[in-house]
This record gives structure tokens, C-alpha cells and sequence, in this order.
């Protein structure tokens, strides 16, 4: 295994499935426990209420397979984990309450078509949804959570003895730490299970791993199907939770999008440019999930940041992984004996490492967004947008706002502080001067209109003409390059269309080059400069050498049928590369 941070790596097969037990195992209780809460609150029967989690659990594994080996469009291709949602928690209590599991069948259903919607038209969003935002969610995923860790650490029987939580959760952090921090490559691959078993040693020598549970648990069972069918009647109890469920779609929506942005950053040995179109196949995968739920009258799923957290801590990221987990949540679905095995772990052990798994989420959030730089305003953006959400999550921040939000949702610091990283990116995009544009023929044929377009860009800017003349060569070397990567297509789908943006930014030029989809990404072409190592590949880096000249920074954002390569240029004098 020459290169393990590859999501094509080679995997031998135990070494999977022992990796997607161990995920699947800390991955379990939050699937159970989320479904087992909601339906118990609503007041559902609880043959009801069993069909339900049986059915979550199978669907996540169904959903985490499709994540590791997509179908045409539908999975993103790396170690994504679903479970059930939690932000959907609220919402779903309040359907099953007004109208039982039908109506959150037809509910789920919506935000199902919501979310695939949204993936087919992500493209629409990129300067909104920017590395900016989703790195604050990925930061601020911590801290929605640890508050119910915390509590975690203490919940043990209340005639336990006094040092027998501390000296669990403290082993399991000093072994799990001690084995990641100096542990070799191999090790590192069994740190949580080690550092869970030895936790729960010495917890069960205090008397807090429920033997029993696992002894008097079946090997094999099955609940009854109880289908509750959809609701199709639209009344008024639909029309009043709608609107809320749009709006959990959304927040899970960019949940899942900036964890499959931060699962691309952990998979790779070296950095590479997010590729958007595994961005929508992660969501339209949860959109085929959600869509599964409504038909089996479960709550909806979504995206779970274990698997990130776990290849940052083995140094593994095979799809091979994935599927290995997806199966390992299926086969667990159908054997309870195994359930009560993940279940009588204590939860000062859980907690603890739930605790070193947050933290290296919080810290690829912090590599998400200095992806593209961090400057005045997304440093504040960042900076004010995370304790806005700390301040809702702690319930200290106009509490009492939480009632305006659909569905009189409790505070919840990611949707409070996504919301407003959102807010102040579109409050930014929609100051900034107005762009020009334009759209001709994708061929070469068409630089004669694109250099006057962009000589008459510059004069209304006002800039020299050393500054028109570096634009001018961007222009010819960025549609030189995007004509090398189109070349290969067939004659039928050539007749295909460019349309470049020109705005102005800071005192730069900002072009953006819209036009059909192409395999190799740009940014990481130029990125890999030099490693070329035949005559053909070394004569297409020339372009690329002097676009990455005359240009600050590149971009390319690569999403189905749609490819966006944004180019920075400095006036001369004043670059900042």
C-alpha cells in the first residue's frame, strides 16, 4: 500500500471490515438513539417506533455505501458517514404529534426533493455557500455537540463510585492520545477500538459495562414491518410544518456539503482543489436516503462527521472503507446481540472519544477556510459568525430569537452561526461592482470578441494599459488551456458555449470562465507544475505556467455539465503573489 491517503487505495478486505466495524460501532448510538427519542416524545406505539430505528439503521448503511461507490451521479466517492439527523429532531416531533407517521412520510419527502433540487443546481450557489461559510460549519459542528458530551462524562448510575467516570473517560483519552500521537501506522488503525476497550475495562471493573444487556440480547431479530404509508391530503398541518422542514433541508443540506468538502481535504496525501461534483453526489446521496425514509416512514438522515475524524486518526481513506461500514450498519440492524454490545459501552468511554473526534473536526475546519486565503473581511466573517454560534448554543445570546426561526426551533449554534456566515457573505457579494459579461462560441475562433470585451472592461475601470495588456493575455492563455482540456471531446458535443464574467474586486480583475465540464481540474494541474514527464504533457504546461504568472490565484470549481475557472489578476506593480 504505497499510498494509504488515497481513496482509491488498495485496502486489504479484513483490514476494512475491521475499520467499518469499529466506525459503525461509534457511529450506532447516535442512529438509535436519535430515532428511539423522537418517536418515544411524539407518543408513537412502539412496534411503530421499532420499525422506525430498524429501518434508520438499515437506510444509513444503505446511504454510506452509496457515499464510498456512487451510482451515476448519486454518492460522492469518499468515507462519508450518514445517521440520522439531528437538527431534524424538532421538526419531526412536531409531525408525528400533529399527524402521525404519514405525514412525516410526505414531509421527508419534500425535503428529499429539496435536497435533490439543490444538488443539481449547486453551481448557483458557489459564491455564497464559499469555503468561508462551510469551514465555519464544520467549526462550529463541536460546538453543537459538546455540550451533550459533556454531560456524557457524568451519566453513570448514581451508586457508582465516585472515580469511576473520570478513570474511564481518562483512560480512553490518555491510550486513544498516546496511540495516535506516537503510536506507527498500524496501530494507529486500532486506536479507537483500543482505547474503547480499555475504557470500558476499567469501567467494568467499577461495574459499568452492562454484561447482562449483551448476555439476554438475541443473536438474530427482526421487527415487524409497519408501514404507515404518505399523506397526500395537504392540509393545514402540512402547510404549517413546511416551511420548517425547508428550512432543517437547508441547514442539512449545508451540513453535508461542507463534510464532504472536509472528507476531500483528510482523503488526500497532498491538498487538492474540491471537486464540487462529489459535493453533489454527496447531497444527492442524502437525497436518495431522505427519499428511502419518507417510503419507510422514518426520520430524515444525514450527513455524521465520524468518518472525517476517523481518517484523520488512521491515515486511511479507501472507499472501500465506506462500504465496509454501510455493510457492518446493515448486518448490526439484524443482529441485536451486536446493538447491545455498542450499547453497554459507558458513556464517560463513548464520550471521551467522541471529545478527540471533534477536535480534529474543528481543526479541518480551520484548513477549510484558509483554502482560498484569509483576508479582512473572511477573517471577519469567520471570526464574528462563530461566536454568534457559540453564544446561541450556549442559550445566552437573545435566546428568545430561537421562537422566530420555523418550527420555534431550540438555539442551535450551527444554524445560527451558518446563517449568519451566509448573511455577511451575501451581504458582500451583493456590494460589491457591478460585473460585465458576455457569452460566444467555446472555441478559439472567439478571442478576437473576447480581448475587445475585455480592452473595453478596462477602460471603464480605468486602467493602464500594461494592466489591459495582462488581462488580455490571461483571457488567451485561460481559453487556450480550457480548449486543450475540450479537445478530446466528440464532434457532436463541441457546438458548446463560454460565457466570461469581468468584475472588479479590491482594485484587481476578477474573470470567470463558465463553460461546459472537463476531467482534469486546473488549480490542481498548476498546482503539480514541473512533474510532467512527457514532450505532449510539457508543451500544455506552458499555459499553465504563465496563466500562473500573470494571475494572483486560480480557481476552478468543477461541477456536472458546468465548469468555473475564476481567475485573479493584480495590476502590475501591486501583485501579491
Amino acid at each position: 500500500m504505497t499510498d494509504r491517503r488515497h481513496p482509491d487505495a488498495a485496502v486489504p478486505a479484513p483490514l476494512a471490515a475491521g475499520l467499518g466495524l469499529q466506525y459503525a460501532g461509534l457511529v450506532l448510538p447516535g442512529v438509535v438513539l436519535i430515532p428511539t427519542i423522537v418517536f418515544t416524545a411524539a407518543g408513537v406505539s412502539e412496534a411503530v417506533m421499532l420499525w422506525a430505528v430498524f429501518a434508520s439503521i438499515v437506510l444509513c448503511g444503505v446511504v454510506t455505501m452509496l457515499q464510498g461507490r456512487p451510482i451515476g451521479r448519486i454518492g460522492a466517492g469518499y468515507i462519508i458517514i450518514t445517521g440520522t439527523s439531528g437538527p431534524a429532531i424538532a421538526v419531526s416531533i412536531a409531525a408525528l404529534a400533529a399527524g402521525g407517521p404519514a405525514l412525516l412520510a410526505i414531509l421527508v419527502l419534500a425535503f428529499a426533493l429539496f435536497q435533490f433540487a439543490f444538488a443539481g443546481r449547486l453551481f448557483l450557489f458557489r459564491r455564497i455557500l464559499t469555503p468561508t461559510v462551510t469551514g465555519t460549519v464544520i467549526m462550529l459542528t463541536p460546538v453543537t455537540v459538546m455540550p451533550v458530551i459533556f454531560e456524557q462524562f457524568s451519566n453513570v448510575p448514581p451508586d457508582s463510585p465516585p472515580f469511576a467516570a473520570p478513570l474511564s473517560a481518562i483512560t480512553t483519552l490518555v491510550v486513544v492520545g498516546c496511540i495516535v500521537l506516537k503510536g506507527g501506522g498500524t496501530l494507529r488503525l486500532w486506536a479507537p477500538i483500543i482505547g474503547i476497550v480499555a475504557g470500558s475495562l476499567v469501567a467494568g471493573a467499577f461495574g459499568l459495562y452492562d454484561v447482562s444487556r449483551v448476555v439476554d440480547a438475541s443473536w438474530i431479530g427482526f421487527p415487524e414491518v409497519r408501514w404507515p404509508g404518505i399523506d397526500i391530503d395537504f392540509g393545514p398541518a402540512f402547510w404549517g410544518l413546511f416551511p420548517a422542514f425547508l428550512f432543517i433541508a437547508l441547514v442539512c443540506t449545508i451540513e453535508t456539503m461542507s463534510g464532504s468538502v472536509a472528507i476531500q481535504h483528510a482523503s488526500w496525501a497532498k491538498p487538492r482543489a474540491v471537486n464540487f461534483r462529489a459535493v453533489q453526489g454527496a447531497v444527492a446521496a442524502d437525497a436518495a436516503g431522505n427519499l428511502l425514509s419518507a417510503l419507510a416512514g422514518a426520520m430524515p438522515l444525514g450527513f455524521r462527521p465520524n468518518g472525517t475524524a476517523m481518517v484523520e486518526i488512521t491515515g486511511l481513506s479507501s472507499r472501500r472503507i465506506g462500504v465496509a461500514v454501510g455493510a457492518a450498519l446493515i448486518l448490526m440492524a439484524c443482529l441485536p446481540k451486536a446493538l447491545a454490545v455498542v450499547f453497554a459501552i459507558p458513556s464517560p468511554v463513548i464520550a471521551a472519544f467522541i471529545t478527540i473526534m471533534m477536535a480534529t473536526i474543528f481543526t479541518i475546519g480551520m484548513k477549510v477556510v484558509l483554502q482560498d486565503g484569509l483576508d479582512y473581511r473572511n477573517g471577519l466573517i469567520v471570526g464574528l459568525s462563530f461566536w454568534i454560534g457559540v453564544g446561541f448554543e450556549a442559550g445566552v445570546l437573545y435566546p428568545e430569537l430561537a421562537s422566530l426561526l420555523p418550527g420555534r426551533l431550540p438555539p442551535n449554534g450551527m444554524v445560527a452561526g451558518g446563517l449568519a456566515a451566509i448573511i455577511m457573505t451575501l451581504l458582500v457579494e451583493l456590494t460589491k461592482p457591478r460585473s460585465s459579461r458576455m457569452e460566444v462560441e467555446f472555441d478559439i475562433s472567439a478571442f478576437s470578441e473576447i480581448r475587445d470585451f475585455v480592452g473595453k472592461f478596462a477602460a471603464r475601470r480605468g486602467w493602464d494599459a500594461a494592466m489591459a495588456a495582462r488581462l488580455d493575455a490571461v483571457s488567451e492563455e485561460a481559453l487556450l488551456t480550457l480548449l486543450r482540456e475540450d479537445e478530446d471531446a466528440a464532434e457532436a458535443d463541441r457546438r458548446r458555449r463560454l460565457r466570461l464574467v469581468a468584475r472588479s474586486e479590491d482594485g484587481a480583475a476578477v474573470l470567470e470562465f463558465v463553460t461546459a465540464k472537463s476531467e482534469e481540474n486546473l488549480q490542481d494541474r498548476i498546482t503539480l507544475l514541473g512533474e510532467a514527464s512527457t514532450e505532449d504533457a510539457i508543451e500544455r504546461e506552458v499555459s499553465l505556467r504563465l496563466l500562473r504568472h500573470l494571475a494572483s490565484t486560480v480557481r476552478h470549481q468543477q461541477y456536472h455539465d458546468q465548469d468555473i475557472v475564476t481567475v485573479r489578476v493584480e495590476p502590475p506593480g501591486r501583485d501579491s503573489g
